[in-house]
């Protein structure tokens, strides 16, 4: 059973490690040094908390640590013999403790976000860096997010973090006249911890409500840091919220996953999908972007009744235009979900089956089940056990693989 200075460590390591690597970072000037350290660090806590007993501020604790194991590293590195003094002459004495305060600074991951999504580097790479960085997510949460393999994303993350130290990419808060040209990374950003909250790679529960709830408290920050607000951060928020909304009907009683037909909608949050629906309509007044047309997918959905009423027509005309704007394998197999809904399951199948022979989401489970379930309908029960089988063979996710295994119980009678 965890003890309390073993709760302690995972809460400060679950809340504040994007805050503590961005202040070593700060430190150090270098992205695996700091990471490096604070695991240190996190590793001494385990540790010497448990005898000594969790410190008044533990993340000031976390950061003095790491700062010194930092300080060693740089003592240990004898290819950096020749620039020892005058880093450790930064570290030690002119740079500014940390200002440390039990009041959170609201805007400051936020802040951070934008600071490690620099355009010096490719877009995927500075989404990347900040996801892991800065939204705390694993290296394998991050790959099923741009849907490669593990060891692809964590070559894409030393890359990255060598092309800042190798060409010397300064690791500051930019301006606001900066601001627009990260805008879209920084919005992707929080897009991808919000998904990742919504539908947790690796975790007992479907959801990590936390996730959800940081994604969408930065959403309304960024609402408020430009003004007026671009229409892709207004869609941002819309969407985020309209997912959210549903998410207490996404499981049953028993902690089961309840499909979007299936969800009891009297248990929907009508004050957020209040809020959201005219924030969908300002987002497409300013011209459809991808996240807006996003959003008001979503917001047909949630301004259904019940879900016989749902505008499929509609919906499909609107994965029409979604990949125009922003063609992905993921969006293709979403447009052939709503295909079937109009057309019925056998052109929805033909439509997946030339995504699955591109070869490019075969590792995706959610295609395999789409696939499935598309096979269930049509009476194809053999063809459909085999793809829930591939389906459960690829999730990772213990809420979704005990639904696709009632799914395949039910083919297999």
């Amino acid at each position: 059973m965890p003890s309390v200075a073993d709760e302690a460590v995972e809460a400060v390591y679950s809340s504040d490690w994007g805050r503590i690597v961005a202040a070593l970072i700060r430190l150090v000037g270098d992205f695996e040094m700091a990471e490096e350290a604070a695991q240190e660090a996190f590793a001494a806590a385990v540790d010497q908390w448990r005898t000594a007993g969790v410190p008044e501020f533990p993340r000031a604790w976390i950061i003095q640590t790491a700062r010194h194991k930092a300080i060693d590293r740089f003592r240990r590195l004898t290819h950096y013999r020749e620039s020892v003094e005058s880093q450790l002459s930064v570290l030690s004495q002119t740079m500014e403790e940390p200002v440390y305060d039990t009041a959170e600074i609201p805007d400051e991951r936020l802040r951070l976000i934008f600071t490690c999504c620099h355009p010096a580097l490719a877009l995927e790479a500075q989404v990347a860096l900040a996801l892991r960085t800065l939204g705390g997510l694993t290296t394998d949460e991050i790959a099923r997010a741009f849907l490669v393999p593990s060891a692809t994303m964590a070559q894409r993350l030393v890359r990255g973090k060598r092309k800042i130290r190798d060409a010397r990419i300064p690791y500051t808060v930019p301006g606001t006249s900066d601001m627009p040209a990260r805008l879209d990374a920084v919005v992707t950003v929080i897009y991808l911890i919000f998904n990742e909250g919504y539908a947790a790679t690796r975790s007992e529960a479907l959801v990590r409500a936390d996730l959800c709830a940081e994604a969408i408290r930065l959403g309304r920050l960024m609402r408020t840091l430009m003004a007026p607000p671009p229409a892709e951060v207004t869609a941002l928020l819309a969407l985020m919220l309209l997912h959210d909304s549903r998410r207490d009907a996404r499981l049953d009683e028993t902690g089961e996953l309840v499909v979007l037909a299936e969800q009891d909608r009297r248990r929907w949050d009508q004050r957020q999908i209040a809020e959201a629906l005219p924030m969908v309509d300002e987002a497409l007044q300013g011209g459809p972007g991808p996240l807006a047309v996003q959003a008001a997918i979503a917001a047909l959905h949630c301004r259904a009744a019940r879900a016989e009423d749902t505008d499929w027509p509609q919906i499909l005309g609107l994965y029409d235009l979604l990949e125009r704007l922003q063609p992905s394998p993921v969006v293709s197999l979403n447009r052939a979900v709503a295909v079937a809904m109009v057309h019925g399951p056998r052109p929805a199948l033909a439509l997946i089956d030339a995504l699955a022979a591109s070869g490019d989401v075969d590792g995706y489970h959610l295609l395999h089940s789409a696939r499935a379930d598309l096979l269930r309908r049509t009476g194809s029960l053999e063809e459909a056990a085999q793809s829930y089988a591939r389906a459960l063979a690829l999730v990772t996710n213990d809420s979704e693989r005990r639904f696709l295994e009632r799914r395949l119980c039910e083919v297999q009678l």
